[in-house]
Order: structure tokens, then C-alpha cells, then sequence
């Protein structure tokens, strides 16, 4: 073999083993990346990352916060949200914005997020942090907006006020809408009435209300006897599983026609009764 070929191979060989060993280098810092991230992911965990909700109830996220580090560290907590939505984080019950933790010590944290009431039905990704000056921790959490609960309490012509003679009764008739853009259900309409009152409701509940559609409530409201006149309030509460509204309505109360010509007889009477004094004693 020549000289010229001898060097060649001995170059290849050189050249090989070097690049086997950029390789071997390569693969090993890479190796110790994934570990050091798998132990970063370690110690900021979530029990479920992925949560439903319409845009009316909060995403609550359980973590847990872990120190790997061998010092005592000062964690803060941070969310990347979407803009107008909320964060709230709670540990033991208590509202924090930071985390202290001696070294190996873990925490479980509460975080509460509440999403602006026209947010877009999806799913959101929200990055959630714990960065101290040793290390930043991570969390991809996924909030998925499903819709929203909306629910008005009215009547069907807008009226809120009624007459009524005192002793009497009248049918009143609500409407409830459901101007959410998801269903509801169980809703129940109640009153709040002056002492004595009394009503009764037909349908008592309704047990599925669709977005959009509308249902009525018949509503047979009574007034005791003797009811002073003048102007009262009541008031009509619908509840749901995730929904309440209200309807205030002034009830004017007016004495029956009979009732005024009693009133009038007893006067008359007791003017009949002045006059014959008069007359009888006054002519002595």
C-alpha cells in the first residue's frame, strides 16, 4: 500500500471515530435534556389537565408543587390567560400569589379560573408557572368553554304590575327564556308575597329548558280578605341548576264595590243616629 493511501485510510478512521463521538456527545445531551425536563414536569403536576365548563362556572385545577432543588425556594405563580379571564390560587384554604418551599417539600394548590362571559365556545391552552430564581416549572392546562347558562324571568308583554280587589284572585302568566346557548334544567319558579298571600304555579317545574325556546308559567295569585288598599310588592324567583332570575311586580289593591257601599251605609247610619240626638235631645 502507498503512502498515499495508508494516510487516507488512517484519515477516515480519525474522521469516523470522531464523528462517533459527536454522536455519543449528541445523544447524551439530549438525554440529560429529557430527564431534565421529565423532572421539571415532575415537579409541577396536575391531577386533570383537561376541564369543561360553561363560561358561568370556574375551571378548578388541583397541582402539586414539588422543590427539587436541595435549597429553600420562593416559587411565584402565574397563568398565561386569555384576555378579561380571571385567576385565582389557593393553598390550605388561603389565597396566594407565591409559594415558599424548603427543599423535597410539595404542595397541593387550588387554581380557580373563570372565563369572561362571552368567550368563545373551544378549548383554551393556559400555561400555568411556577418560577422561582433556581428553576421555572410548567404546566400546559386545557380549559374547554362549552357554552354558557343565561335564563330571564318575565311576562310575555313586558308588564310587571296588576290590580286586584282586595279578597280576590287573578292569573298571572310568566314567561321563561333561556338565552343561554346551552340547556337548562329543573328550573322552578317561587314568590315572595306580602304576609297572608298566598300562590300556586302550573307547570311547578320544568324539567328541560333548551337554548332559545321559552316556556310560561300560569301563576293564580290570591289576596286575603280585609286586605288594606294601596299598592303592594311581589316578587317571583326562578332557580335552576345553573341558573336564577327574578320578576318584581307592583300589585295595586282596591276594595270591593260591596265593601265601599257598607262604608258608605255604616256612615250613613251612624249620621242618622248623630241627627235623631240632635233633634231629640235638643228640643229640651
Amino acid at each position: 500500500m502507498s503512502q498515499k493511501n495508508l494516510l487516507k485510510t488512517n484519515f477516515n478512521r480519525v474522521f469516523s471515530t470522531i464523528s462517533l463521538a459527536a454522536v455519543l456527545l449528541t445523544g447524551a445531551k439530549a438525554n440529560a435534556q429529557e430527564q431534565k425536563q421529565s423532572t421539571a414536569s415532575a415537579a409541577l403536576s396536575a391531577k386533570l389537565i383537561n376541564l369543561e365548563s360553561a363560561t358561568n362556572e370556574p375551571f378548578r385545577f388541583s397541582l402539586t408543587l414539588h422543590n427539587s432543588t436541595s435549597s429553600r425556594q420562593l416559587y411565584e405563580l402565574k397563568a398565561e390567560l386569555p384576555v378579561g379571564w380571571q385567576m385565582s390560587s389557593r393553598v390550605d384554604g388561603s389565597t396566594v400569589t407565591s409559594l415558599n418551599l424548603e427543599a423535597g417539600q410539595s404542595r397541593e394548590i387550588a387554581l380557580e379560573i373563570t372565563a369572561t362571559s362571552n368567550a368563545k365556545a373551544g378549548k383554551y391552552i393556559i400555561p400555568f408557572k411556577a418560577v422561582s430564581p433556581a428553576q421555572t416549572l410548567s404546566v400546559a392546562l386545557e380549559a374547554v368553554v362549552k357554552g354558557n347558562y343565561a335564563a330571564i324571568l318575565a311576562t310575555p308583554s313586558g308588564r310587571l304590575s296588576e290590580e286586584l280587589t282586595s279578597g280576590g284572585h287573578k292569573d298571572i302568566e310568566l314567561e321563561v327564556r333561556n338565552t343561554g346557548t346551552l340547556p337548562l334544567q329543573n328550573l322552578e319558579v317561587t314568590s315572595q308575597l306580602p304576609s297572608g298571600w298566598e300562590t300556586s304555579f302550573e307547570p311547578a317545574k320544568i324539567e328541560k329548558l333548551e337554548a332559545g325556546k321559552t316556556a310560561r308559567v300560569k301563576v293564580l295569585l290570591r289576596v286575603p280578605d280585609k286586605t288594606i288598599a294601596g299598592d303592594y310588592a311581589a316578587t317571583f324567583n326562578l332557580a335552576g341548576n345553573n341558573v336564577s332570575s327574578q320578576a318584581a311586580f307592583r300589585i295595586f289593591i282596591k276594595t270591593s264595590l260591596l265593601s265601599g257601599w257598607i262604608g258608605v251605609l255604616v256612615i250613613l247610619i251612624a249620621l242618622g243616629c248623630v241627627y235623631a240626638l240632635i233633634r231629640k235631645y235638643g228640643r229640651r
